[in-house]
């Protein structure tokens, strides 16, 4: 039986295993250590539900810290004091910076000095924004 190019042919000898020979999982990249931009990454999945903007854009995010390799220090603001969402920020950046590979602990620090101004914000979130 014939089939079109790409569809239903066989696989590449390389690629065909038995139940008894599964193929070696790809070896990790242990020599990649974490980086300050694979933290700011990920602290792009925090969103401020208010604005619908993540936390880096909004210039929340004041800095970040990895110590041994793996515990990251996070340093965010609110957009005010006065905002409810701090414990539910501080958990989502455990979440996703916790999710990367390596980190072991990831502890937030919330500010309020220097307090937050439109002008930290990116300039595609003031153009978003209005601003």
């Amino acid at each position: 039986m014939q089939f079109a190019a790409g569809y239903h042919g066989a696989m590449p000898d390389e690629q065909i295993t038995t139940p008894d020979q599964q193929p070696a999982p790809p070896a990790a990249d242990h020599d990649e250590a974490l980086t300050e931009e694979d933290v700011y990454e990920a602290l792009e999945e925090v969103i401020d539900p208010e604005l619908g903007l993540d936390f880096v854009s909004l210039g929340l995010v004041y800095d970040v810290n990895i110590e041994k390799d793996a515990e990251v220090y996070v340093t965010f603001t609110l957009t005010t004091p006065a905002c409810p969402i701090g414990p539910q920020v501080s958990e989502q950046m455990k979440e996703f910076v916790g999710d990367l590979p390596s980190v072991t602990a990831v502890h937030p620090k919330m500010v309020f000095d220097p307090p937050w101004s439109p002008e930290m914000m990116t300039e595609d979130a003031k153009f978003a924004l209005g601003f």
